[in-house]
């Protein structure tokens, strides 16, 4: 579930666990125990920290601030984004201003991807119920 996370991973997350920032709060209100699915905030996965994860759905969901817009951390995103989806994981990411001032919007578009994901998961069990 922590995807070889080391010791030095863990105490950072439990340091960000008690630092997270007003957006990050504003969804875990509302993602504790979301549409039947249990999220843990600041999980640790392999190398990352990941603002909000569902081992369930594999699903990862980040809250992204301005110093997202910089060059630098924008590629360190991307390239983020794209070791994780190699590993199988399903992201989404919201900018945190979305967040704070559109909840209701947040919440609707992460349980479309909920039932996408749900979905992808029938079809696999059922196709390899055939095999």
């Amino acid at each position: 579930m922590f995807d070889g996370a080391f010791p030095l991973i863990f105490e950072n997350a439990k340091a960000l666990r008690k630092n997270m920032t007003a957006a990050e709060n504003a969804l875990w209100l509302h993602l504790k125990s979301f549409n039947g699915y249990r999220f843990r905030r600041q999980h640790p996965l392999g190398i990352y920290i990941v603002d909000f994860y569902c081992h369930k759905l594999r699903l990862i969901i980040e809250v992204d601030g301005s110093i997202h817009d910089l060059p630098a951390v924008k590629e360190n995103d991307e390239r983020r984004q794209h070791n994780l989806t190699a590993s199988n994981y399903n992201i989404v990411r919201f900018p945190n201003e979305q967040v704070l001032k559109h909840i209701g919007i947040v919440l609707t578009d992460i349980l479309a991807h909920i039932e996408k994901i749900e979905k992808s998961q029938k079809q696999n069990t059922s196709s390899n119920e055939g095999v």
